[in-house]
C-alpha cells in the first residue's frame, strides 16, 4: 500500500493523467482499471478518472511496494547546477508567473541550445526558491516567443492554472499586445486574416496562395493600430488573435510592411539590426489582470531615433 500527498504545484491535474505521470510504465487501461476497482482513494474516498486533485489530497494506492517501485522508474529527476536562475519577474502569485523574455533567448530547448532558455530558468529560479514540489508536474509556459522576440511569457507554476492558461488562449479569451516597427507608413487600424502555410526545413511561413491548396494551412487574424509614422517607417501595435508560428512577420510583409530589420522576411537592415524588432509588450486576462512591459532598450533607441511616439 503506498500513501502520496498532492503538493501544490501537482494541484488541478486529473486522478488519471496524475497516476500516469507517477508510475508511467503502467499501461492506461491499466491505470483506469485501479480506480475503477477502488484500488485508489482520495481522501479516504472513492474518485472518478477526471477528479481534480488539489494540494494537500492524500492518497492511498492499493498495490505492492515492489510493484509500485518498478512502475515509477523513469520519473523524471530535475538538474539545475550551473542553470542560470537570473529572470525578469513581471508578476508572481502562487500559482502563476509573468517573465519577460529578452530578445535572443529561446523559450524553449531545441537544437541549437539545451540550457540557457527562459523556461530552465524559470525551473530552476523556482527550485532555488523550494516550489518546484514534484517530479510528477513541472511548470510550463502557455505562449512562446521566437528567439529574437522579447516580451511577457506566462508561465503556469500549477497544473491547474496552466490549464485554464491553455484554456484561455485556446477559446481566444486571452488579449494578447506587441509593438513593433514596419516599414512604411501605416494610419488607422486594420485586420488581416491571410491563411498560413508553414515550411519547417526554411523555418519560414507565408501567407497561402492558389498554388497552396494541397498544402496544410492553418488559419490566422492579425488586428493592428498605427501609432505614428515618421523617416519611412511606422510604429503599430498588433493584437495576435490566434498565435501562429511567424504570424506577424509573414501577414505584415505579405501587405509589403515587412518588420524593420526582419531580413528573414524582407525587411531591410537598420542601424546595423538584422532582426525583428517585436516585443509582447501588454497581456490583458480574462479575469480583469493586466500585465505590462517596458520597451526594451534596443527597441526603445530605435524609436526613438526614427522620432516615433505613442508608446
Amino acid at each position: 500500500m503506498i500513501t502520496r500527498t498532492v503538493t501544490p504545484s501537482e494541484s488541478g491535474k486529473r486522478l488519471h493523467r496524475y497516476l500516469r505521470n507517477l508510475m508511467p510504465n503502467l499501461p492506461l487501461g491499466q491505470i483506469y482499471k485501479m480506480i475503477d476497482q477502488g484500488k485508489v482513494k482520495v481522501n479516504g474516498k472513492r474518485k472518478k478518472q477526471d477528479y481534480e486533485l488539489a494540494a494537500g489530497d492524500e492518497l492511498l494506492l492499493y498495490i505492492e511496494e515492489t510493484q509500485y517501485g518498478e512502475a515509477s522508474i523513469g520519473q523524471k529527476k530535475a538538474k539545475y547546477v550551473g542553470v542560470n536562475a537570473n529572470i525578469d519577474v513581471v508578476y508572481e502569485d502562487d500559482q502563476l508567473l509573468v517573465a519577460m523574455k529578452p530578445a535572443g533567448m529561446l523559450t524553449h530547448p531545441d537544437q541549437t541550445d539545451q540550457k540557457d532558455t527562459l523556461i530552465n530558468r524559470v525551473h530552476a529560479y523556482l527550485y532555488k526558491k523550494g516550489e518546484l514540489d514534484s517530479p510528477l508536474f513541472m511548470p510550463a509556459t502557455a505562449n512562446r516567443l521566437d528567439r529574437n522576440t522579447s516580451g511577457l511569457v506566462l508561465i503556469g507554476k500549477t497544473a491547474g492554472m496552466l490549464h485554464q492558461l491553455n484554456q484561455w488562449i485556446q477559446k481566444h479569451e486571452l488579449e494578447k499586445y506587441y509593438v513593433t516597427v514596419v516599414e512604411g507608413r501605416l494610419a488607422g487600424e486594420g485586420e488581416l486574416t491571410g491563411a498560413l502555410v508553414r515550411d519547417e526545413k526554411a523555418n519560414r511561413s507565408r501567407v497561402a496562395g492558389a498554388r497552396d491548396a494541397a498544402e496544410e494551412t492553418k488559419s490566422a487574424t492579425t488586428r493592428y493600430r498605427a501609432l505614428s509614422d515618421a523617416n519611412g517607417y511606422s510604429l503599430i501595435e498588433v493584437e495576435l488573435v490566434s498565435g501562429r508560428t511567424h504570424q506577424i512577420r509573414t501577414h505584415f510583409q505579405s501587405i509589403g510592411h515587412p518588420l524593420l530589420g526582419d531580413v528573414k522576411y524582407g525587411g531591410k537592415i537598420f542601424a546595423g539590426i538584422n532582426h525583428q524588432l517585436l516585443h509582447a509588450w501588454r497581456i490583458v486576462m480574462p479575469d480583469g489582470r493586466e500585465f505590462r512591459a517596458p520597451l526594451p532598450p534596443l527597441l526603445k533607441r530605435t524609436v526613438d531615433k526614427l522620432g516615433l511616439t505613442g508608446v
